[in-house]
């Protein structure tokens, strides 16, 4: 069997960028010393003209975009997630969010797969502190496809938008000629009659694992990939709960606030259902290895595969 392709979505976020500038000439790059790590420097590669490094001053290259974004550019901010949502919050929610203005965050190195960085790099908070800026599009792509479709659909949005990417490579997933991304519609991976697994991020493909997992043992699982957090598929959400009665979120990400607070949400207001939150829970993180770190947290195929099982 060959070797599944693995691509972390922040060299993702890096191409796209780069291949977008080739058409786009409104399209602006900022920086917060972090070029190589965010993978922006693809795009400062490319376009050096249109790459501006802030330095260490987030808080300030949120500003300057607003700047940008009000003169008919284009601007994707760029800086880890920790950063970007974290210690530049109040500029997204202030400069950004409250006028409405036309600002990409490209958020990069999210969640406990920063590995040894350790508990100050892991924001496992990110899409919590987004998602409640009104106004704000939060995505969260599971794969290398994913997430140049979210890179592309973004720019072609009006509006904030958050991109959430990882640092660890993930398989890819997604490459099947049927695949389409579209903003606010999630994706049914695997039917199931069971239950529902929804998953977002790095955890869709163990998500996906699980649910082989649960076939051997006679446990039916859908599998849907909600890539969007907000605006959430409320629809596809409520058709799961129908017809499966039982949901389980799984997100690299606090259960608090974030895709299950999000789903238990829309459960609670249109079909009472059945919910189990797998996710970070209520804690800070650790350095570790970052495939240590997703086992001990529950977050691997096993992990998830356990929590569902001995739920039942």
């Amino acid at each position: 069997m060959s070797e599944v392709k693995k691509i972390a979505t922040r060299d993702s976020y890096g191409n796209a960028l780069a291949e977008i500038g080739k058409r786009a000439d409104n399209l602006v790059v900022l920086d917060a010393d972090l070029a190589a790590a965010t993978k922006t420097g693809v795009f400062k590669k490319a376009f050096p003209d249109r790459h501006i490094d802030c330095g260490i001053a987030e808080a300030n290259m949120m500003g300057i975009a607003a700047g940008l974004a009000a003169t008919g550019k284009v601007p994707f901010v760029s800086s880890f997630a920790m950063f970007a949502a974290g210690r530049a919050y109040e500029q997204v929610r202030n400069s950004i969010g409250y006028p409405h203005l036309n600002v990409k965050i490209g958020a990069t190195h999210a969640g406990i797969s920063v590995g040894e960085d350790g508990a100050s790099h892991q924001c496992n908070e990110d899409m919590a502190l987004m998602r409640v800026i009104p106004g704000m599009t939060v995505i969260n792509p599971s794969d290398d496809i994913e997430a140049r479709a979210a890179v592309e659909a973004a720019f072609e949005l009006d509006g904030p938008v958050y991109l959430r990417f990882g640092r660890l490579a993930v398989p890819v997933i997604n490459d099947r000629p049927d695949y389409k991304f579209e903003i606010g519609k999630g994706v049914t991976l695997r039917d199931g009659k069971d239950l529902t697994i929804i998953a977002t991020g790095l955890c869709v493909s163990p998500a996906v694992e699980a649910a082989q997992k649960l076939a051997a043992d006679g446990i039916d699982a859908r599998v849907v990939n909600i890539h969007t957090i907000k605006p959430l598929d409320a629809e596809l959400v409520v058709k799961a709960a129908q017809e499966t009665g039982e949901i389980v979120t799984v997100e690299e990400h606090s259960i608090i606030g974030g895709l299950g607070s999000a789903v238990a949400e829309v459960l609670c207001e249109k079909c009472p259902a059945k919910l189990m939150r797998i996710g970070i829970e209520d804690v800070f993180g650790e350095s570790g290895p970052a495939g240590e770190l997703l086992v001990k947290y529950g977050l691997d195929a096993a992990g998830i595969y356990n929590k569902i099982k001995n739920s039942r």
